[in-house]
């Protein structure tokens, strides 16, 4: 009665413990080793197979013990076939979730090595697909006509297309923008109804622009892709800044040359996010009503770095300006009222009294 009794429920919680043993050891010692020597090499693919295998393998011995434990007991036909079958779902929902994982590895690892290109989009429709065969195996395993559902999903298709026309539109513009790569993640843009930003992320479904107060700036992709678009980062992130100033009639032009282009060369040199090797230069513009403007080129790192490049460059011309006796003129106008307009207008006709 005892052997019974122990072959009866202790043989297979032994087996389901020893799995789950080996399983654990298998864990913890053997993806470590494999873990650690994937780091010491260069490729990287090993490492995503690696970490793709986590807490899968657990399971995977875990459903072993448990189908090895079910062989060791008599169990009604009517219970076993149904026991079988769900451990079988379980192992092929097990698979999928590997692959999901490798998929979602590769596809970071590729995008990576393609500079700050976003990867949730591509990451979700991998992921979306390797999902669906999955699920297309695991109704086929339990013997469910797959034909009738690929017809309908056909079918299907073309009403949900058009019920969902600008979900569609957003996604297949979100894979264009990807593809081209004309806006990627890290880029500066200016939209063209004014708001800029740094772009934080592309999605599936819209943009996410980071702006400088710190706000969030949510753009649709189907609108994005059918607006105009500045992308400061492209084709290089150098940007050239142009700074505006004006200087009175009686300076030397000259002088005044000279004395801004040190200035500004100097601010080159020695301001944070400035270019350095940049020959600043300046030009003339136009003759104003009580000042002669011109414009100074500099050339920043990047387009953010323009507002400190900028101060600087204010700061040390005005006392520069100051030190060389250069006037900075200020507006002027001449008002003429009527009284005096016509007092200083000679009156001519005759006499009428």
């Amino acid at each position: 009665m005892d052997w019974e009794v122990t072959k009866k429920y202790l043989i297979p919680l032994g087996i389901v413990v020893a799995c789950l043993t080996l399983g654990w050891v298998f864990q913890k010692l053997v993806t470590a080793i494999l873990h650690k020597a994937a780091r010491k090499t260069r490729a990287k693919w090993d490492d995503v197979v690696t970490r793709s295998l986590r807490g899968v393998v657990f399971l995977w011995f875990l459903l072993a013990g448990v189908e090895i434990a079910l062989k060791t007991v008599v169990i009604p036909q009517d219970v076993a076939r149904p026991l079988n079958k769900a451990l079988a779902v379980l192992i092929i929902f097990s698979v999928v979730m590997f692959f999901v994982r490798l998929a979602s590895g590769i596809v970071s690892l590729y995008f990576d090595r393609q500079t700050a290109v976003s990867v949730s989009i591509i990451r979700s429709i991998s992921s979306g697909f390797i999902y669906l065969i999955g699920f297309l195996v695991i109704l086929d395993f339990l013997g469910v006509s797959i034909t009738p559902i690929l017809t309908a999903m056909g079918v299907g298709g073309v009403a949900v297309a058009l019920a969902l026309q600008d979900t569609l539109s957003n996604l297949f513009a979100g894979i264009h923008i990807l593809m081209t790569k004309q806006i990627r993640p890290g880029d500066y843009i200016k939209l063209e109804n004014g708001g800029e930003g740094t772009v934080a992320d592309i999605t599936w479904r819209n943009l996410t622009v980071k702006a400088p107060f710190n706000n969030l700036i949510i753009v649709p992709n189907n609108k994005l892709a059918s607006s105009i678009v500045t992308n400061f980062h492209l084709p290089t992130a150098e940007v050239l800044v142009f700074f505006e100033a004006r200087v009175s009639y009686d300076s030397d032009l000259r002088k005044v040359e000279k004395t801004v282009e040190e200035v500004a060369a100097g601010v080159m040199r020695e301001t944070p996010g400035a270019v350095a090797g940049f020959q600043p230069a300046v030009r003339y513009q136009s003759l104003a009503d009580s000042s002669i403007n011109f414009t100074v080129g500099l050339r920043v790192r990047q387009y953010t770095d323009q507002h400190l490049v900028k101060h600087e460059f204010l700061k040390r011309l005005h006392e520069r300006f100051r030190a060389e006796g250069i006037e900075i003129p200020l507006p002027a106008r001449r008002v003429v009222l009527e009284d005096e307009k016509d007092a200083s207008t000679p009156r001519t006709g005759k006499d009428t009294r």
